[in-house]
């Protein structure tokens, strides 16, 4: 497969998901030093329905099937970063969710965001003697961008996820260096940058941002269609906010989209910690899996997927 295929990934608890249009694959460092691998398909709606594949609406499919598949990466990894030195347990058991525990924790994880970073601003902006409708919008924006940059901030010094960074940073590197036509090898690919266009972190950001212009057309109504808009319009605010991280990573090199970036850039550092070669071997062994699973398949999809 050409270097041009479209891969994305995340870091997962000790190792890395890496995932392609048709497939997915983790790879964690077990307690014994090992290499734990699993591949599973992908079924994408959008590749099975050409309207799911329009600007905006692509981007609600593509973050709901990333936040599943990342999900089911994560308790992978988890069994397999919990197992007792001595212990080899098979692959093809590793633990997977039901649906009930997908479903219940994509209503967490969404429910803390929305609720942390998209009603608390409009509650704390509310409460403020403003009365100009332009300045209630930029005052809240303000308010959930700093609530953002302090949140990971703040769970950058937490000691288990400094590692989760230096994964993130290893799946980057690789990636990169996967795009740049580069020799996968551990020592190549840690010279390459841990900084990626088309990172998640970068996309939160947009999605913070782009929220300004959108609740900008809402005005300001009273308290519960207040509330109701930051909720309801929040997929609509991620499908823009795709269409732009999509757009930066088809041109990374032009200088304009390259400055409009440059904040989402930034703030990947503080999710990304230089990986160990170790590490990057993980992340390396995890996309070799997942190109190897694509080209087996033959699957094809214009479905970005995020880095």
């Amino acid at each position: 497969m050409s270097a041009s295929a479209n891969v994305g990934g995340q870091a997962v608890l000790e190792g890395v998901m890496m995932r392609s249009p048709g497939s997915w694959a983790v790879t964690v460092r077990r307690p014994d030093g090992g290499l734990a691998r699993v591949c599973r398909p992908i079924s994408s709606a959008a590749s099975r329905h050409r309207w799911l594949r329009l600007p905006i609406l692509r981007g609600m499919i593509a973050l709901g099937e990333s936040l599943v598949i990342g999900f089911r990466a994560l308790a992978v990894s988890a069994s397999f970063a919990a197992v007792e030195e001595g212990e080899d347990p098979d692959p093809e058991e590793a633990a997977e969710l039901t649906r009930g525990q997908i479903a219940f924790a994509f209503v967490i994880a969404i429910g803390f965001a929305v609720l942390v970073f998209k009603v608390s601003p409009a509650v704390i902006t509310d409460l403020l003697p403003i009365h100009s409708t332009i300045v209630f919008v930029l005052v809240e924006g303000a308010i959930r961008v700093t609530l953002l940059i302090a949140y990971l901030a703040a769970i950058s010094f937490i000691p288990d996820l400094r590692r989760v960074f230096q994964y993130h940073a290893a799946e980057h590197k690789t990636i990169n260096a996967y795009e740049a036509g580069a020799e996968l090898v551990p020592e190549r690919v840690q010279t390459y940058s841990k900084i990626h266009v088309r990172c998640g972190t970068a996309f939160l950001l947009w999605v913070m941002v782009i929220a300004i212009f959108v609740f900008a057309f809402v005005g300001r109504p009273d308290w519960p269609a207040l509330i109701a808009s930051r909720v309801l319009l929040l997929p609509l605010i991620a499908g823009l906010a795709y269409e732009v991280i999509r757009f930066g990573g088809k041109h990374p090199d032009n200088p304009v989209v390259r400055t409009l970036l440059t904040p989402g850039l930034w703030l990947q550092g503080l999710t990304t910690r230089e990986p160990t070669l170790d590490q990057v071997e993980v992340s390396i062994q995890a996309l070799q899996d997942v190109l190897e699973a694509e080209r087996a398949s033959g699957a094809r999809s214009q479905v970005e997927v995020m880095a």
